[in-house]
């Protein structure tokens, strides 16, 4: 019994703390999510007398909500700004939606008045259609003028207003074509290039992947990087990685030699004392010890080494003037490193750790070419970074 009415206190608590927070909403102005709480609160249980305060919350925000989305439309109609016409459709959506809501609900009962709430609904499809053809009429011909701007900001605008456009009024004149056109105007076109100032010849697949930036992934909505110059195209900028120095050291083989000592086990012998006799318990047995031995190998060790560091610089330059913008400082090195071991002697003199070594055998240095492609793999992912962290325009 004593759990049971908690659990009701506790109830009643939470379901007056939620019609408090939802008051607060309308008395503080939030029409509209004071209507959300109390719509939530009324899909269920709607006649439940716990459920009035909603019902008197709901009537009232609605009626608010409402005169103040009329007055705000007749100023913003008033004041004949075209720049206003996306909020006049948007509240005649607001006003229309807000019912649609309410709407399955009805009837609500006060309880105590002997009433249904009062919801005075409106047809606003008239408006609603007036109010978007007249923006997308506004949205239309500004877009139309500002394709004719030499101002790809102007361009990206009219991309967006035009792509909007398309959401509430698909099918409006000819705006996929426009789109295409302020997609393409807006666009900032990168020639990408390869400037090998090295005496070195980089292999050509390192040429082809640094070139690649389809597998860059680095394309993105304002911004298309090619390598090979395209017909039609007019480039803003240009991308230039210049290869400035590509150092590679000798090959190298070094040899150490390492002795190593240590006692083991080796079975059991009798304990002797100082006089060289056995040494016997008190059943006249002689008494065993670990016997020692010690054991030594000769390890040969040899580590196999070769580098490569390549030194480049990324240049930013305006296509237009031929004007460098910025440049960014980009190296690279890539090691080569074997380390394997020979041993005479007995192994286990050394630690067991050192055994994966003996395993190991002399492999053959990489190519010249193939340590400058690896170290370009690297290379490539730090150019990736630059280029994230530096767009051309922002």
């Amino acid at each position: 019994m004593k759990k049971s009415i908690l659990l009701i206190s506790v109830i009643i608590f939470i379901s007056a703390c939620g019609v408090k927070q939802t008051r607060n909403l309308l008395t503080s102005g939030n029409y509209d999510e004071a209507i959300d709480n109390s719509v939530s609160n009324l899909k269920s249980n709607k006649d439940k007398k716990g459920k009035q305060d909603y019902i008197y919350i709901l009537e009232e925000a609605y009626a608010k909500a409402k005169e103040r989305d009329l007055n705000f439309i007749n100023l913003m109609t008033q004041a004949a700004n075209p720049l206003n016409l996306e909020k006049i459709y948007n509240t005649y959506l607001l006003l229309h939606n807000r019912q649609e809501k309410i709407k399955p609900l009805l009837p609500l009962k006060l309880l105590q008045e002997g009433r249904n709430a009062k919801f005075p609904f409106n047809n606003y499809n008239s408006e609603i259609i007036e109010s978007k053809n007249a923006l997308s009429q506004f949205l239309y011909g500004n877009s139309k003028k500002l394709l004719l701007s030499a101002n790809k900001i102007n361009y990206r605008k009219a991309y967006d207003d035009l792509v909007y456009l398309n959401q509430i009024n698909p099918g409006y004149k000819d705006v996929l074509k426009l789109v295409e056109e302020a997609q393409f105007k807006g666009t900032d076109f990168v020639k990408v290039s390869l400037n090998n100032e090295t005496n070195m010849v980089l292999p050509v697949r390192l040429q082809n992947d640094l070139l690649d930036f389809n597998t860059f992934e680095m394309n993105d909505k304002w911004t298309a990087y090619h390598n090979r110059a395209e017909k039609g195209i007019d480039y803003d900028f240009q991308l230039i990685l210049n290869f400035r120095r590509i150092d590679i050291s000798p090959e190298q083989l070094k040899e150490k030699e390492i002795i190593k000592e240590r006692k083991i086990k080796d079975g059991l012998t009798t304990l002797l004392d100082k006089n060289g006799k056995a040494v016997k318990d008190s059943l006249g047995n002689a008494i065993k010890v670990d016997n020692f031995k010690t054991i030594r190998v000769r390890i040969y060790e040899f580590n196999q080494f070769k580098a490569c560091q390549i030194t480049a610089q990324v240049d930013y330059v305006d296509a237009k003037n031929r004007q460098l913008l910025e440049s960014f400082p980009l190296s690279s090195e890539s090691v080569f490193e074997n380390t394997y071991s020979t041993y005479k002697g007995d192994k286990r003199a050394t630690d067991d750790s050192y055994y994966s070594y003996f395993d190991k055998r002399n492999l053959p240095f990489p190519s010249n070419e193939q340590m400058v492609y690896d170290t370009g793999e690297d290379l490539k992912a730090k150019l990736k970074d630059i280029i994230s962290r530096n767009k051309f325009r922002q």
